[in-house]
């Protein structure tokens, strides 16, 4: 269930700042294949991370605690029905109070909004927490790439999910 608090908008410019620290404090060799972010950090925002491809969440209508990368995967015609979550991440804070799952249906129903009938995503297959959430909410497996990532000394598997969103 989701928390009363919880909003969920696109991301504006003057977010990159909250979104980078909070990209930073969220990241874990569960769900992450780049290394740790080291100073100087990076601009959250550039030519491949624009703000209109990002939802964000907050609490009590101020706090940045959540965001959901959402675009399509090709530029090519033929797939533009298709969305992709490409990130998604919850303040520690935060967890635990629907914010996620929040950020999910946001983004179905703006796949929607657009005209999409379908989402996918990639999730690293020892992510067990994100994959139990994405198939409560109507993900299946559609494919595995067996030992795609070599992190920290060991193969991870990675996963793609999707469902349909047409009833």
């Amino acid at each position: 269930m989701t928390a009363p608090e919880t909003h969920i908008r696109r991301a504006r410019p003057a977010d990159e700042s909250a979104l980078g620290e909070l990209d930073r404090a969220t990241w874990s060799t569960l769900h992450a294949v780049l290394p740790a972010p080291q100073p100087p950090y990076s601009p959250f925002f550039d030519e491949r991370h624009r703000p209109e491809d990002y939802l964000v969440a907050e609490l009590g209508g101020k706090t940045l605690v959540g965001y959901l990368k959402l675009v399509p995967p090709t530029p090519l015609a033929c797939n533009a029905h298709v969305r992709q979550i490409q990130g998604l991440a919850v303040a520690e804070s935060a967890r635990g109070r629907g914010v996620a799952r929040a950020l999910l249906r946001a983004a179905m129903a703006e796949t929607r909004r657009q005209g999409g009938s379908r989402i996918t995503l990639r999730v690293l297959g020892h992510n067990t927490p994100a994959r139990a959430l994405y198939e409560s909410e109507g993900f299946v497996v559609e494919g595995v790439l067996p030992g795609e990532f070599l992190l920290q000394g060991a193969y991870v598997d990675d996963v793609l999910m999707g469902r349909s969103l047409t009833p």
